[in-house]
């Protein structure tokens, strides 16, 4: 049987959409945690998002 949630409650329809969403969300988190890949800066990493849609704001103008 599904509780059904309201959504002062949860944003999840019912306990086992949002119990399914915190699985999923455990599992990146666990992968995120044991990829061995060295970690990217913050600022480096907002630098390029900044020239990529500086790029497409100028391609569109």
């Amino acid at each position: 049987m599904m509780a059904k949630l309201t959504p002062i409650e949860s944003e999840f329809a019912t306990t086992e959409e949002a119990e399914a969403y915190d699985a999923w969300l455990r599992s990146e988190i666990d992968a995120s945690l044991a990829d061995p890949r060295p970690s990217i800066p913050h600022d480096q990493v907002m630098a390029e998002l900044r020239a990529i849609i500086a790029a497409k704001k100028s391609s569109q103008a």
